[in-house]
């Protein structure tokens, strides 16, 4: 026969044990979604390849890209694409230029975090070289010019739910970085 103390601390244990495992679920849910959108390009997370890894031939058929930019109000940097629409041919490597520039006084590290809309292009929009695979920093005034090198895949013109996507935007935001690496 259990006392009542015993099933007390059988249910504490027990709570406490959820509360442990609802902790390291929290702590892991952001990497475990960060992988599950960059496999299945969800929520317009796009895909990253080398170079050896472009398409055979571009399929000759255009599409327009837009280039979108926009800065944390906390980090004092202007940032902007060069050219704000793109028209170019499905898997055809193609690149993007966006400038960024410290308006203080001192070096201010930020990094970038992108999507692209509509979702359902984010798994055929690939990037292979991007100012937002590592953190940036300018010195004071330092204006930068900063690639993105990227192609669509050819496999967006089988796909159903991809088939009247004539425009794909790809959208930065700047955030800054504090001296512990963290987005601030």
């Amino acid at each position: 026969m259990t006392t009542l103390a015993q099933k007390n601390g059988r249910t504490a244990a027990i709570a406490a044990l959820i509360v442990v495992a609802m902790v390291g679920l929290a702590f892991a849910s952001v990497p475990l979604y960060r992988i599950f959108c960059q496999v299945t390009g969800f929520a317009g997370t796009t895909q990253r390849a080398e170079a050896a890894e472009l398409p055979a031939e571009p399929v000759g058929k255009i599409i327009s890209v837009r280039f979108d930019a926009n800065t944390n109000s906390a980090l004092p940097w202007k940032f902007e694409p060069e050219e704000h629409t793109q028209r170019v041919a499905i898997g055809a490597r193609d690149m993007a230029f966006y400038n960024a520039k410290n308006l203080s006084d001192k070096a201010v590290t930020g990094t970038a975090t992108f999507n692209v809309t509509p979702a359902q292009a984010g798994q055929y929009f690939t990037k292979i070289q991007c100012f937002c695979f590592t953190e940036q920093t300018l010195k004071p005034g330092e204006e930068v010019r900063m690639p993105v090198v990227f192609y669509v895949d050819p496999a967006i013109l089988d796909d159903p739910n991809a088939k009247d996507i004539s425009e794909i935007t790809l959208s930065y935001t700047f955030y800054p970085v504090d001296e512990a690496g963290s987005q601030s």
